[in-house]
Order: C-alpha cells, then sequence, then structure tokens
C-alpha cells in the first residue's frame, strides 16, 4: 500500500553535512530532483550548518539527531555518517518512525543489519542503502552483455581489484574500527557488482589481510586499516568473486573488473571504458568502447516511486545485507584463518 499521496509529502532530511565530497548537498538534491523535498539537517560542525542554510536556504538545522527527531516533522532521512555509526542512528530514527537511507555500506557487521530489519519491518518502513553504483554505465552495459546478449556465455569468475601504492591518510576511513576496514568503501560497491553479476547463492566466504610496511606508519596504530585485503567468495554453481583492495599497488590495472564466461571475457572500470575478447573461428576478437553514463539518479526516483506508487524497491534492506555479509565473513575469515558459510546465501 502506497504510504504517500504524492512526492512533496516526503520530507527529508540528512545527518551529516561534513565538507568531505558535499554528500550532504548531494543526497539532498537528488532526492530535490526526484520529488521529494529537502527539509532538515542535523550536523555537530555549526560552520557546516551554516553552509547547509546557504545551500537550501530556509532549511531546518539541528545540531544533534535527538532535536531534530524530537522538533522536526521529516520523514525520510539519509545518514552520511562514519561507518560505525550507521546502526545506532538508524535505530534511532527508525524508532521514531521515520524511513532510513544509509550512505553505503548499510553497516558493518551482518548482525548490526539484522537489528535495523527487525526495527523497520514491523513498523512498515523503508530502509536502504545509498548503492547508487548499482546503475553506474559499466555495471549496466556488462548486464546487457552477459545477461541479454549472452556475448561471454556462462559467467565463472569475477575479479574486481583497486588499489594504490601509499600509506592510509589520518581520517575516519583509515581507522579499522570506524571504517569497517579497507574492504568497505569500493569494496562494497565492488560486492554489490559481483552480486548482479553472479544470479547464484553464495556457499562460502574467505578472507585474507596484510598489515605491514605502511600500517605501521599510520596515526591510527593498532586501529589502522589493512595495508591490503582479499576475499574470496565460492557461489552453489561453482562460480568465483575475486576481491582485491591494495595499498601496496603499483602498478594498478587499467580495467577494473573482469568477467570471465565460457565463451569469453569482459572488463570495465567505473566511467570508463569496457573490453570484450572473444573467439570467433579460432581467431581473437576484441571490441572496446565507451561506457555509457551513468544512471545514479534512479535511486532515489525508484525510493520516491516506491513509496508513492508501490513501485518495488530494488536496493532492499535485505539486498544491501547481503553485501555487508560478504565483507563482514570475509574479515572475520581473516581473522580466523578459514573459510566461513553463509547465513544468508
Amino acid at each position: 500500500m502506497a504510504r504517500y499521496a504524492s512526492p512533496e509529502q516526503i520530507k527529508t532530511g540528512v545527518v551529516g553535512y561534513g565538507g568531505a565530497f558535499e554528500m550532504g548537498k548531494h543526497h539532498l538534491l537528488e532526492m530535490q530532483s526526484s520529488g521529494m523535498v529537502p527539509t532538515a539537517v542535523a550536523e555537530l560542525d555549526a560552520e557546516r550548518l551554516a553552509v547547509a542554510e546557504a545551500d537550501f536556504p530556509g532549511i531546518e538545522t539541528y545540531s544533534t539527531v535527538e532535536s531534530m527527531l524530537a522538533e522536526s516533522d521529516v520523514n525520510f532521512i539519509t545518514l552520511i555518517t562514519p561507518h560505525n555509526t550507521h546502526a545506532p542512528i538508524a535505530l534511532q530514527c527508525l524508532e521514531a518512525g521515520r524511513h532510513v537511507c544509509c550512505e553505503k555500506p548499510l553497516a558493518l557487521t551482518t548482525e548490526e543489519c539484522e537489528s535495523m530489519i527487525a526495527a523497520a519491518k514491523p513498523r512498515d518502513l523503508v530502509l536502504t542503502a545509498y548503492h547508487n553504483r548499482h546503475w553506474d554505465g559499466g555495471i549496466l552495459k556488462a548486464l546487457q552483455n552477459i545477461r541479454e546478449d549472452g556475448i561471454i556465455g556462462k559467467v565463472c569468475r569475477i575479479e574486481a581489484q583497486i588499489g594504490s601504492h601509499g600509506y592510509p591518510g589520518d581520517w575516519w576511513r583509515s581507522s579499522k574500527s570506524i571504517s569497517g576496514g579497507i574492504l568497505y568503501d569500493w569494496g562494497a560497491h565492488f560486492t554489490e557488482y559481483a552480486l548482479q553479476l553472479m544470479d547464484d547463492e553464495i556457499v562460502e566466504v574467505s578472507g585474507y589481510a596484510t598489515h605491514g610496511h605502511w600500517a605501521t606508519q599510520t596515526p591510527w596504530k593498532d586501529d589502522t586499516i589493512e595495508d591490503e585485503a582479499m576475499a574470496m567468495v565460492r557461489f552453489k554453481g561453482g562460480g568465483i568473486y575475486l576481491l582485491r583492495v591494495s595499498y601496496l599497488e603499483r602498478e594498478p590495472p587499467p580495467y577494473l573488473i573482469k568477467v570471465t564466461g565460457t565463451l569469453g571475457c569482459l572488463e570495465f572500470s567505473p566511467h570508463g571504458k569496457y573490453r570484450i575478447t572473444t573467439r570467433e573461428d579460432d581467431e581473437v576478437v576484441v571490441r572496446e568502447g565507451h561506457e555509457p553514463e551513468s544512471e545514479s539518479w534512479r535511486f532515489y526516483r525508484n525510493v520516491t516511486n516506491h513509496l508513492v506508487n508501490d513501485e518495488p524497491l530494488i536496493i532492499t534492506a535485505e539486498w544491501a545485507m547481503r553485501v555487508i555479509h560478504v565483507l563482514d565473513l570475509a574479515r572475520n575469515s581473516a581473522a580466523q584463518g578459514r573459510a566461513l558459510p553463509v547465513t544468508y546465501p
């Protein structure tokens, strides 16, 4: 049953209006373009609240989440805060009867995701994660080539890797207890890609991590993220997903994602080119091209249509939790030194 008669009834707010990447402004503008009404901002930094007021004249501003929930009629809230705060703030908002979107990742652990879903479902509230890269041009083109055109045959292996050579910085993303670790940034996006491409159940996850040359030199000391971490996901039908994120990479690959199938392979990167390699008449054939434009605007459009027109929600809490389940198992597997079975295949 539709929750609202029109998009204008969806009064949106953000928790966090920090300067990094201007994400608070980005989210409110995306919501606004989908018909929602930017209504409130909660932010600890008074200077950033002033920026929010300049960006959105007349918007309500609050210094705490508690005051926003008590005084504002905002009914859809996006969290743009450090990863380890997603679950506790989301629970506050859900228990106050507000719909919640978390910047990816949804949370840090499977258990946190479960608690958030348990709070949202009985209240008939939307809980989602901002997996805007679900609609990147590269993944849309790959899905067309693989699912619709069958160019590379059955998918057997997905490899995703990203990295550079240097030590982690000194902000919160370099703290493992706050960010979750090196896999929880781009690794979350790549894992979401893989789960779109490999339409199968997961059997087990193995994780590997290295703390060495760089990690000992960062201000975070014992709490620093890894120098390099890897995950291997095995699927029921025999497919494999391999993920590697590294600060030890001196020569980053030209393509970040490689999908190998029974008839060939497809390589692509977010916002870049793609390459398809196959064999025809015993000859290697390479096709290259530019990926189409991202359609990330579809995220909030889908959320709006879900709340107003009962359109199926694409990034459900369960879908977002599956990404976290993989990363959480990889982190625990690395600590335990063994592959771990899945709870949510």
